[in-house]
């Protein structure tokens, strides 16, 4: 790294004390830091529009001059009127909080521009529009101007766009005429890259739009390639791993397993049992995750591994997100394993304590084989006996350091992570390129395909004359409700009353039960016994039945304000009818009757593939749910996008993993600046991974 670049910013002959300090609470510390300060936008003379040519209702920029501005009182209200005029006409701006300080910043003769809608009253206005200050100069000049991303307080302290650009003048008067670059010189010429300087100069003074395009592109791809870099240098690390838990054969048991199996497997299912048998014998820690959609059979291929691994003496654990699912898994494993003589143990939070040491007792000593729990599992006390083999039950639901602590119970075991969530391409790339991963793309033979429909209020009593009709004929049915963090309790008492109204209004003669995140254990557990059982008709629900729910008999999901869910998330709770062999149902009810709302519920009227609907999610909702499920905060990207920027994702990818196949711990000279830079930024995500 050149040594301008860790110059402190108070130390730049321009900044100044008082400019220092509010640099440093906006996180800007160094040279560095106020470089990588990029614009959030760019003013385009030939985008602004002229006062004359204002039309209600749209969002336009307007640059033009302050000419007057005075306070009006209006009963309890005070409200500031602004007069901006350009060569064309006049435009009033209207605030009605923050007058002093706005008042004092836009003094007449300032030339400023402002963003926002255009609305009529006595004249075209806008409230509380962005703005930012120009020199009179820019006007004219037809160049692209930066505006950079700043708060009313930054600016009521004397930080505004037209500040940062001359401090961005002065900076590159004091900078360096060449930095060294971060990105080695091949994969500069390979993708057609500006330099690092050439680069920084054109995000923050354009020469024109292919410039400002060209800059951009180099600071998404170097963002994605660094991103790409650690998780290459991750998954290397993972594979160089000697692993405790090699096992040299197959054995009887799988092929008893086999053998007991009322089915054949699918194809899908074979070849990713194949796959990680491979990793299992190879010597290597396994770190691979599974991913398939509710029903193609993710269960039985983790119960096929752990087969293996009792006939090579080593232990398995599941770590299932919840009790409800914790229970189906000891069922399911009870089912497959018992006739075989090989026994299971449960381990959750609820356990009498005389349960839960007999139980530990079992698992240090090795005499259980199989351990399905839930985060109870990594609790101190319990301890394993040869744990070689981990397997992550809906992994997303789990944080990362939930997981780590699992595994570290261990000597590196082979680890399964499991996922019902169809994970679109970009972000398995981003989120999991680290691990190897593979897709069961198939569903077993005679699962029927789930006819869904998108339900308006108009077509509501409908809907509940077809439940019941589907209850009549010996079927069950779900009805689920929302529940969004940032309104629980109101959501709650929606469901609440959504379960009233259904229980002695619309189906008085049905047995209608309720079951959310607030019922007790004990209760959850009776209820969930009594549906599947039968004695339930209609089970009214939040969305604590999305995973792990398992009820053949149950052929209609009515999902309530669908609207609020995003399309993996309906597809999954989707995936809980369709079980047994009659036909199913999912009724999406629209209550909103949006035109954007219809066109994202169409979707899944379309199509059951989980893959595409994840695709169509991440474009319409974005990546921000998928990143905060794996509770890593956010993607860490500031600057590419997921979605747009697929394109320079695979290419980055590319020369990452190519480079680490090289030089694994980037330690060849002419890599030297990439190691600095990687190490300076990246060192709080190494985790596990060698670098030198």
């Amino acid at each position: 790294m050149h040594p301008f670049l860790n110059i402190s910013v108070g130390k730049l002959p321009f900044i100044g004390t008082s400019r220092e300090a509010l640099l440093n609470e906006m996180g800007i510390l160094t040279a560095e830091d106020l470089l990588y300060y990029f614009p959030r936008r760019y003013l385009d003379r030939t985008n602004i529009k002229a006062i004359s040519h204002l039309v209600t209702g749209e969002d336009v920029t307007v640059v033009g001059e302050v000419i007057n501005s005075h306070i009006q009182q209006i009963r309890n209200r005070r409200i500031l009127h602004v007069t901006l005029r350009d060569d064309t006409g006049y435009l009033t701006l209207n605030w009605f909080q923050g007058h002093q300080w706005i008042q004092k910043m836009l003094k007449p003769g300032e030339t400023v521009s402002v963003s926002g809608r255009v609305e009529f009253f006595r004249g075209h206005t806008m409230t509380h529009p962005d703005f930012d200050f120009l020199d009179k100069d820019q006007i004219n000049t037809g160049m692209l101007v930066p505006v950079y991303p700043l708060t009313f307080e930054l600016r009521s302290r004397g930080l505004s766009s037209r500040v940062f650009r001359k401090i961005f003048n002065r900076l590159f008067n004091e900078c360096p005429e060449t930095l060294p670059d971060p990105l080695p010189d091949n994969i500069l010429g390979n993708n057609r890259l500006l330099s690092y300087r050439d680069a920084l100069y054109q995000i923050h003074f354009p020469k024109d739009e292919t410039s400002l395009k060209s800059a951009w592109y180099r600071f998404k791809f170097q963002e994605l390639f660094m991103l790409q870099l650690l998780l290459a240098m991750k998954r290397r690390t993972i594979h160089n791993q000697k692993s405790a838990f090699a096992c040299s054969r197959a054995g009887e048991t799988i092929h008893k397993l086999y053998h007991s199996l009322p089915f054949d497997l699918t194809k899908a299912q074979k070849r990713v049992i194949k796959d990680i048998y491979e990793d299992v014998r190879s010597g290597h820690v396994m770190n691979r995750l599974l991913q398939g959609d509710v029903g193609s059979g993710k269960t039985l291929v983790a119960a096929s591994i752990a087969a293996i691994m009792v006939d090579n003496g080593y232990q398995t654990a599941i770590m299932a997100p919840t009790e409800i699912l914790a229970a189906q898994h000891y069922q399911n494993f009870n089912t497959l394993f018992s006739p075989l003589n090989i026994p299971i143990a449960l381990l959750t939070g609820k356990q009498t304590v005389l349960k839960k040491r007999d139980t530990l007792q079992d698992i240090a000593s090795g005499k259980m084989p199989i351990i399905i729990g839930t985060h109870a599992l990594i609790q101190e006390g319990v301890s394993f006996n040869r744990l070689g083999f981990v397997v992550v039950d809906e992994q997303h639901r789990f944080g990362v350091d939930q997981r780590a602590t699992l595994i570290k119970k261990g000597l590196n075991p082979h680890v399964l992570s499991m996922t019902a969530t169809p994970i679109p391409r970009t972000l398995t790339m981003t989120l999991y390129g680290d691990m190897d991963v593979s897709v069961l793309d198939e569903m077993p033979p005679g699962r029927k395909s789930i006819h869904t429909r998108v339900i308006q209020s108009s077509q509501i009593n409908q809907a509940y004359d077809f439940i019941k009709k589907e209850v009549m004929s010996g079927r069950q049915a779900y009805v689920v409700y929302p529940l969004i963090s940032e309104s629980e309790k109101m959501d709650l008492r929606a469901a609440e009353a959504g379960y009233e109204e259904l229980k002695t209004r619309i189906f008085p003669d049905l047995n209608v039960a309720l079951l959310h995140g607030k019922t007790p254990s004990r209760e959850k557990g009776k209820i969930m016994n009594e549906f599947k059982n039968g004695n339930i008709h209609i089970l009214v629900s939040t969305t604590v039945i999305e995973v792990g729910v398992d009820v053949p008999n149950a052929t209609v999901m009515a999902v309530e304000n669908s609207e609020r869910f995003g399309l993996t998330q309906l597809h999954q709770l989707r995936g809980r009818v369709g079980r047994g062999g009659n036909q199913s149902y999912c009724l999406l009810i629209n209550r909103k009757n949006s035109e954007q709302g219809n066109a994202r519920l169409n979707i899944l009227e379309k199509s059951t593939n989980g893959f595409e609907i994840s695709e169509a999610d991440l474009k319409f909702r974005g990546p921000g749910e998928y990143f905060s499920t794996r509770q890593h905060g956010d993607s860490g990207l500031k600057i590419a996008d997921l979605v747009s920027d697929m394109p320079i994702m695979i290419k980055a990818r590319k020369e990452a993993f190519e480079l680490v196949s090289r030089d694994p711990q980037i330690l060849q000279n002419r890599h030297r600046t990439l190691r600095e830079f990687f190490l300076k930024h990246y060192k709080d995500k190494l985790d596990y991974v060698t670098v030198g």
